[in-house]
């Protein structure tokens, strides 16, 4: 194995109820590789299974987000790229997508399955230093990773088609305008402030937040009827749990509610 095979890799750290996970490729600018891919889905489902995780933060290492894929491994004549296992998450949110509060973090160089990855979270807080480009088009290829129709969910249309078709890199201050990222802050802060965010969502009750995710992608999947039947049976899950009679009585003693995900 050589020191380049053994940098790239994604790591995986857990902070109480919140799992940090880093893609580590900073040499080549966090380019991934098809090693770092089925790594990262792992670690994802890893989060996911667990339920003393309750929020992930994907925070790249180094000073990029990624610079795309390393594509002579994904599709030259020596490619050894494999499908993602279907009973894993897919980091792409293609297939299987995590049931829990994703957190997305970005910062330089942040191109094409860069974008695609931040846009299958939940939340993306960006340093002021973020380059975004979904460059396929200026390759002779198309956006295969979602970005087809996560650019219209998060902006619309024309906005959508704008960046797509120009196919030109933007700012982290264009990306928030149009409603790519929720927040940008200077290089670092940026990272604090993910966090933050991370642990504040953790003093709500978990199994609450998977609801209201689980009822969200019902409604971007399956339209308004699915999502208003699926009300009665969320309701019956969540008034079930322990964690809804502690909300009560927190409120009626004026205390902060200690959630336990159950």
């Amino acid at each position: 194995m050589t020191d380049e095979t053994a940098a790239a890799q994604v790591r995986m750290s857990v902070q109480d109820h919140v799992c940090v996970i880093s893609l580590n490729n900073a040499a080549k600018k966090n380019a991934i590789t098809p090693e770092m891919m089925q790594q990262l889905s792992q670690h994802l489902t890893a989060f996911d299974d667990d339920e003393e995780l309750w929020v992930a933060v994907l925070d790249p290492a180094g000073e990029h987000t990624t610079a795309g894929l390393d594509m002579p491994k994904f599709f030259g004549p020596t490619a050894i790229a494999k499908p993602i296992p279907a009973q894993q998450v897919d980091p792409l949110g293609l297939a299987r997508r995590c049931r829990k509060p994703v957190i997305s973090v970005v910062h330089g160089v942040t191109y094409t399955v860069g974008i695609e990855m931040m846009l299958a979270a939940d939340i993306v807080i960006a340093a002021d230093t973020a380059r975004f480009h979904q460059l396929e088009a200026k390759r002779g290829i198309a956006p295969l990773g979602g970005a087809h129709f996560r650019y219209l969910q998060r902006m619309g249309w024309g906005n959508a088609m704008h960046l797509l078709f120009l196919s030109e890199e933007f700012s982290a201050q264009r990306a928030l305008e149009v409603g790519l990222v929720q927040e940008v802050h200077p290089y670092g802060a940026h990272r604090e402030r993910a966090l933050d965010i991370a642990r504040r969502i953790c003093t709500c009750a978990p199994l609450g937040l998977r609801a209201t995710k689980a009822a969200a992608l019902t409604y971007v999947q399956q339209g308004e009827a699915a999502a208003i039947a699926a009300i009665p049976e969320i309701r019956k899950q969540v008034f079930a749990s322990a964690d809804f009679k502690e909300g009560l009585q927190s409120f009626m003693e004026r205390r902060e509610a200690r959630f336990q995900g159950r």
